[in-house]
């Protein structure tokens, strides 16, 4: 008997779906099965430190100085990557000035921000479900207890509005005004590791830089009229007791350094989120399908409209591993010597002392162009199939066979450093090309 065609099936498959599927559309997609982030419990760091604290191995009191050091010690979050934004773009604008800035500290998993006499918000990456934000309300100790919440609050910009309709971080460049009130009418921009440095870092204090290419850091605009009046700060400040005391915060500082890091670690976190939850999406659908064909169920793409989001999905990630259109890095970010210890600190390291977290500062930021989290939980727990293309693409690439020489700026050289590195440091990749795999 023929099949009906398939628009037909597809017609009578979304009908079956009933009322719930209306009601659906109005949610984000990954509000909605497979991924259902919302009502889906986490697995991670912020589920750890809750057991912990509930058991009495972390205590939390003292001064807001205080408890923030303890979260941070907590998360394994370093104090040195310390840096300062005083524009009102976040959840605690009412609390944020350039006297106060709000203080943001990272891992390769974790984000903490903190203003003094505030909230402490945790943003940590779940493997599943990528980045997952919380509140901590500390106010109340020591006669009460932190009280931790899951922010839904957060979703408003990190769940779309900024970052591709899926739950992301992200770096925002506005120009503010002497208020730290940004001036939205004259534009922002959201910062990744393509952004040009000129363009960068509206609204944030910046030190450890040296050089003569002018970016927005430790400035404030103003409008005439209609047009916006905005020059960059001319100083090249090591710390900031010139702008504000930060005798409040852990340090004086704003590490140009760690800045850029971060908005690298953002675009990648985010192409792993939305590249993670594609692929459900559309190993999802495929499963609706073959069950309405009472095809075999599989996990390997089957159908093309499948087949063409898994290879965008690959592009998109490895594109972000390998850096393919990074700024040009100025010269001068030098930053302080603090955070690149506490970056480089365990690293996973090649037989030649080699490691993805090796910082250049000259011709890039990295030494070796390949994303350190490409050793992180959301990257290993991708689906399968998608890990294997990831890690099928990467590997040609790295072998000089990529179509069309699309990574042909990576010298041979560092591509064969970059897969000695993974070789010897990442299981995944070891088992699928290491000598045992051959």
């Amino acid at each position: 008997m023929p099949r009906p065609p398939l628009r037909l099936l597809l017609g009578s498959l979304l009908c079956a779906l009933g009322a719930g599927a209306v009601s659906a559309q109005s949610l984000p997609d990954y509000e909605q099965p497979p991924v259902s982030y919302s009502t889906t419990a986490p697995d991670d760091a912020m589920t750890q430190f809750q057991r912990r604290l509930a058991a009495g191995e972390i205590a939390l009191g003292g001064t807001g100085r205080e408890v923030l050091r303890a979260v941070l010690d907590a998360f394994g979050v370093p104090a040195a990557s310390q840096m300062l934004v005083f524009s009102k773009t976040s959840l605690q604008r009412g609390r944020i000035r350039p006297s106060r800035p709000r203080a943001l500290y990272f891992s390769d998993t974790t984000t903490i921000g903190w203003v003094p006499g505030g909230l402490i918000e945790v943003a940590t990456v779940d493997a599943q479900l990528g980045p997952v934000f919380y509140a901590v309300d500390t106010t109340g100790l020591p006669a009460r207890p932190a009280r931790i919440e899951r922010d839904a609050d957060c979703l408003r910009c990190h769940g779309g509005t900024f970052v591709r309709d899926v739950p992301g971080l992200f770096v925002r460049s506005v120009f503010p005004a002497e208020n730290g009130e940004p001036l939205l009418r004259h534009g922002s921009v959201v910062v990744d590791d393509q952004t040009p440095y000129d363009q960068r870092w509206g609204g944030w204090y910046v030190t450890g830089y040296r050089g003569t290419l002018e970016h927005r850091g430790n400035a404030f605009g103003r409008e005439q009229g209609d047009a916006l009046v905005f020059q960059p700060h001319a100083g090249r400040p090591d710390e900031l007791s010139a702008f504000f005391d930060p005798g409040d915060y852990l340090a004086a500082t704003s590490d140009v350094v760690a800045l850029a890091v971060y908005e690298h670690q953002t675009a990648m976190q985010n192409a792993l989120t939305r590249a993670a939850f594609s692929a459900r999406r559309m190993l999802h659908y495929q499963h609706s399908l073959q069950q309405t064909f009472k095809e075999p169920k599989t996990d390997e793409p089957a159908y093309d409209s499948v087949r063409s989001v898994f290879a965008g999905a690959v592009e998109n990630v490895v594109d972000r591993l390998l850096f393919r259109g990074e700024a040009a890095l100025p010269a001068g970010m030098e930053g302080h010597a603090a955070f690149r210890t506490a970056f480089a600190a365990g690293a996973p390291r090649g037989p030649h002392g080699r490691s993805l977290k090796d910082l250049d500062l000259k011709d890039r930021l990295f030494a070796q162009r390949c994303s350190y989290l490409i050793y992180s939980p959301m990257f290993r727990a991708l689906p399968p199939p998608l890990l294997a293309r990831i890690l099928d693409r990467l590997d040609a690439a790295l072998r000089g066979e990529d179509p069309g020489d699309r990574y042909a700026y990576l010298p041979a050289g560092e591509k064969a450093r970059i897969r000695e590195i993974l070789l010897a440091t990442h299981p995944e990749f070891r088992a699928r090309f290491g000598a045992a795999a051959r």
